[in-house]
């Protein structure tokens, strides 16, 4: 999450890759995620879409002052319909931009 790249940091395959990133989210106090606009094009049992989403992190690092990080992300989406319900098949996140700044509350 230090920012826009054009190569992605790490690849995960399959539900079982994402219990890392779950395990991850612990190290913060709380998170909120707004979805913002999102386009999906479908093309039969398969679609894409992209949705635009600013992410808040709320922590406290060791030297004990409480801090907020916001990301504005972008996911990039295949699906996939499999016996009448919508799958993931791939998501590929984007960072566009971080900042962390002090938390008031």
């Amino acid at each position: 999450m230090d920012g826009p790249d054009t190569e992605p940091t790490y690849t995960l395959h399959g539900p079982d890759a994402l219990a890392p990133i779950f395990a991850d989210l612990n190290q913060y106090q709380a998170t909120t995620h707004f979805n913002g606009q999102s386009t999906i094009t479908l093309d039969g049992d398969q679609a894409t879409g992209e949705t635009y989403c600013i992410a808040h992190h709320l922590f406290t690092p060791e030297d004990g002052e409480r801090k907020m990080m916001t990301a504005s992300l972008r996911y990039f989406d295949s699906f996939i319909k499999r016996d009448g319900s919508w799958y993931f098949a791939e998501r590929i996140l984007i960072v566009d931009w971080t900042e962390t700044r002090r938390s008031a509350a």
